[in-house]
């Protein structure tokens, strides 16, 4: 009787997993047989290496990016964005367009993905089979005819762009040629801290009119001390300096950002002209801090 009664509490403890998972399946099998119902059931395969950036002047600066995405359309219906490499499948068999958009992350965040709008879409015709892949390769954007650079600031001229402010206990100045520092071409940009007890402030030369247009601030940097970004903003006879993003120790590494701009420039009305402005609070700073910075681009659009 005993064991009788050992096996049955036995059944009744691993028969509700058993059946949880028996049905789990079932409804699986279900959503999928209605995800690929229709006419088609077994998908074509579009695969996506990368995508890089080419430039079509000098005027457009460097050539550096960080495009991590591709935003698939097929027949101008958004498939979706896809973290490249990428293999994603594709409901369609025949020729279809495919249109790809370069992707980004808005000021450096994951969950802030964007089809970056000043990139040229890539278009072209794929001819999809069931079970099958077609792949891209690796595939290449441009910047929009209509893109408009405000202002760009890579170093390599005689002057620098970017002002201390009095406030400012450091200078910009450039990296020496041939020095390991630099990122690319001849010089990079370099801020030298040596103490945690002062400030850097350093505002562009120029202030810029503010577009009726999306802004992007786009840079390369290399730090082991935290960047405030920020603006400075012309309302009437006010100036606000309002910061938008703070940049955190990159380890060592160079790294490509793409700040938004827009929000901060729109939030004030009356607002007519704005400048770009880096900063390290007083606290914040780090012994023997560093600060490399390279390709600066202000853009807009016509």
């Amino acid at each position: 009787m005993g064991n009788t009664q050992s096996r049955i509490m036995i059944y009744r403890r691993y028969l509700n997993p058993i059946f949880i998972s028996i049905l789990l399946f079932l409804l699986f099998s279900l959503q999928s047989c209605e995800k690929f119902s229709g006419d088609q059931t077994i998908p074509a395969y579009l695969k996506i290496d990368s995508i890089y950036l080419v430039i079509q002047s000098s005027s457009q600066g460097s050539a550096s990016h960080n495009i991590t995405d591709a935003w698939v359309y097929v027949d101008d219906e958004l498939l979706g964005a896809f973290q490249m490499p990428a293999k994603l499948p594709v409901l369609k068999e025949g020729k279809h367009k495919v249109t790809v958009f370069a992707g980004i992350k808005k000021n450096g965040i994951a969950a802030t993905r964007t089809a970056y709008q000043f990139y040229t879409p890539i278009t072209l015709e794929v001819n999809f089979q069931p079970d099958s892949t077609t792949s891209l390769g690796t595939l290449h954007t441009t910047y929009l005819a209509s893109t408009q650079f405000l202002w760009m600031e890579d170093f390599e001229n005689a002057g620098i762009t970017i002002d201390t402010t009095p406030r400012s206990s450091f200078a910009i100045t450039k990296t020496p040629i041939g020095s390991p520092l630099t990122f690319e071409g001849m010089h990079s940009g370099i801020i030298t801290m040596d103490t945690i007890s002062k400030e850097l402030e350093c505002v562009t030369h120029s202030a810029f009119k503010i577009p009726n247009a999306p802004v992007y601030l786009e840079l390369n940097f290399n730090i082991n001390t935290n960047l405030i970004i920020g603006t400075v903003i012309y309302v009437d006879a006010s100036i606000i300096q309002e910061p938008i993003i703070t940049l955190v120790p990159t380890n060592g590494k160079w790294k490509k950002i793409y700040i938004e701009l827009t929000n901060a420039l729109n939030n004030y009305a009356g607002a007519t002209a704005f400048k770009v402005y880096l900063g390290n609070d007083i606290t914040s700073g780090t012994l023997n801090g560093q600060i490399l910075l390279d390709n600066f681009k202000l853009v807009t659009r016509n």
